[in-house]
C-alpha cells in the first residue's frame, strides 16, 4: 500500500430537519455546532439537489455531520438490519460522566437503555430525533488488560471460525460474562 488513513475526517448521516438536529445535539449531548453549508447542486455529482449540510463537534477533531434533503423521499432505514446494529458510538470520560449524561437525557424525555457492560467498555443507548441509534460509552479500567488477551492469533482464529460456521466463537466470551450473569440474577 502507498497510503495509510490518518483518521476519520467526518461521518455523515441524513436528518429530517437540520435545525432540529443541531438543537437536539447541542441540548442533549453538548456538541458544538461548528459549520453549515448549503447548495442547490451536489458538488461531487453535479446533480441538482438542494441540501443543508451541518457539522457538529464530537471532540478531539472528530466531526459528526448531517444532510437535510428536502426534495428526496422521506428518510427510512434498512428494514433488514436490526435497529441495534447501525449506531453512532461516542466516548465520554468515565462512569460518572456517563451517569450524568443518562440523567440529563432522561430529564429531556429521551428513552435510555443501559448501562450495558461490554467487558472493555460500558454503554447507554438511545435514539436521536432522526431515528439514529446513539451509544455513549466509557472504557473500563480493565480494558487494556482484557484487550491484551485477544492476540493477533486469536482474532484471526475467530474470524476464520466465524467465516466457516457463522456461529460465535467462544474466544472472547469473557467480555460479556458479567453482563449476561447480571441478567440471570434479575
Amino acid at each position: 500500500m502507498t497510503f495509510k488513513i490518518e483518521q476519520i475526517h467526518h461521518v455523515a448521516y441524513r436528518c429530517n430537519d437540520a435545525k432540529e438536529t443541531v438543537e437536539w445535539y447541542t441540548k442533549n449531548l453538548n456538541m458544538d455546532f461548528i459549520l453549515a453549508f448549503a447548495e442547490n447542486q451536489v458538488p461531487s455529482t453535479k446533480e441538482p439537489d438542494p441540501y443543508m449540510h451541518i457539522f457538529l463537534d464530537a471532540g478531539n477533531d472528530n466531526v459528526l455531520a448531517f444532510f437535510e434533503l428536502p426534495t428526496q423521499p422521506k428518510m427510512g432505514r434498512d428494514e433488514n438490519t436490526p435497529t441495534w446494529v447501525q449506531h453512532i458510538a461516542l466516548r465520554v470520560h468515565d462512569r460518572d460522566t456517563l451517569l450524568a449524561a443518562k440523567k440529563q437525557l432522561e430529564e429531556n424525555d429521551v428513552d435510555v437503555l443501559g448501562i450495558t457492560n461490554h467487558g472493555v467498555f460500558h454503554s447507554i443507548y438511545f435514539f436521536d430525533p432522526n431515528g439514529h441509534r446513539i451509544e455513549l460509552t466509557y472504557d473500563d479500567i480493565t480494558a487494556k488488560a482484557k484487550i491484551a488477551q485477544i492476540t493477533e492469533e486469536i482474532k484471526y482464529e475467530m474470524l476464520d471460525e466465524w467465516t466457516k460456521t457463522k456461529r460465535a466463537p467462544k474466544h472472547t466470551a469473557f467480555l460479556h460474562a458479567e453482563e449476561f450473569e447480571a441478567k440471570k440474577d434479575n
